[in-house]
């Protein structure tokens, strides 16, 4: 009998932008770290927007001595901004990347970059690093919204995988059915990497609309109607969204998914709630 493999379970947080952000960021670290994720993840703005902003709170956070996964993306970065960018990551033994093609800033002109997809972005990587970084991609089980087409977006997917991405994280979804059909698909052409279900929790009814609408999430209708109907009851879509959450994480480990990657918000309350209420239990000690 093969050995299981070992399921990796993470969160995200985005770089604060003022001294209270960061220091609330810290104090929700602390919160989380007693789970022991297998590492933090930490975005990267559009156009590289955030970029000083990500480093920092990368730095910070590895410091701390916690495993973590910077974002870096390829939209408006040049090949040598990008290889002193690695270098630093490496130099400070940072092990993990979240590899993207990002978008530029909203209305923003000129160069895109010298990369225009995300496995030009991996590929990149690959020569200039070789196997340092265990490198992340992102998938879309309801597909990218930029995507001509489901067949285009599976074999964008492909692509970065073949280009040599180890992992992917998946955009956030309450269909699970989209997700085991993007697995069982990805797998078709060849892709076998782990693919983990990213996980947005749900606090805020008009705050989740609005993600959804932008990113072309499909919220079940059920789901929408019962969120609407609690209006303004803060505490009634808490209870409701940590039940709704939880067993659908429930059940997407039950049929295999390789962890899960929680969108914390840079909130720690509910993504805690939910770890706890699965009784995930602490994964193997990653270095990086």
């Amino acid at each position: 009998m093969n050995p299981i493999p070992q399921r990796t379970f993470s969160v995200e947080f985005f770089p604060p932008k003022t001294d209270e952000g960061a220091a609330r960021l810290r104090a929700v670290r602390a919160q989380l770290a007693p789970l022991a994720p297998a590492f933090f993840s930490v975005t990267f703005g559009a156009g590289g927007s955030t970029r000083e902003g990500t480093l920092a709170t990368v730095l910070e956070i590895h410091a701390e001595g916690h495993a973590v996964a910077p974002h870096i993306s390829c939209m408006g970065s040049s090949r040598e901004s990008l290889r002193d960018l690695l270098g630093t990551y490496r130099d400070a033994g940072i092990r993990r990347l979240v590899a993207l093609r990002g978008d530029l800033p909203s209305g923003a002109g000129g160069s895109s970059g010298e990369f225009r997809y995300a496995n030009e972005l991996v590929e990149f990587i690959r020569a200039e690093t070789g196997d340092w970084f265990h490198i992340e991609v992102a998938a879309y089980p309801e597909f990218h919204p930029q995507a001509r087409s489901a067949r285009d977006d599976l074999a964008a997917f492909a692509r970065k995988v073949a280009a040599g991405a180890n992992s992917a994280i998946t955009q956030f979804f309450y269909n699970a059915d989209a997700y085991h059909r993007f697995v069982a698909d990805a797998a078709a052409l060849g892709c076998r990497v782990p693919i983990v279900p990213g996980i947005m929790p749900i606090s805020n009814y008009s705050q989740l609309r609005g993600f959804c609408e932008k990113s072309r999430i499909d919220m079940p209708r059920w789901i929408e109607e019962r969120l609407k109907g609690f209006g303004d009851d803060r505490e009634s879509i808490r209870a409701f969204g940590l039940d709704v959450v939880t067993e659908m994480c429930a059940g997407l480990l039950a049929r295999g998914a390789p962890g899960l990657h929680f969108y914390s918000m840079n909130q720690a309350p509910l993504t805690e709630a939910i770890w706890r209420r699965l009784g995930l239990s602490a994964p193997a000690a990653t270095q990086g």
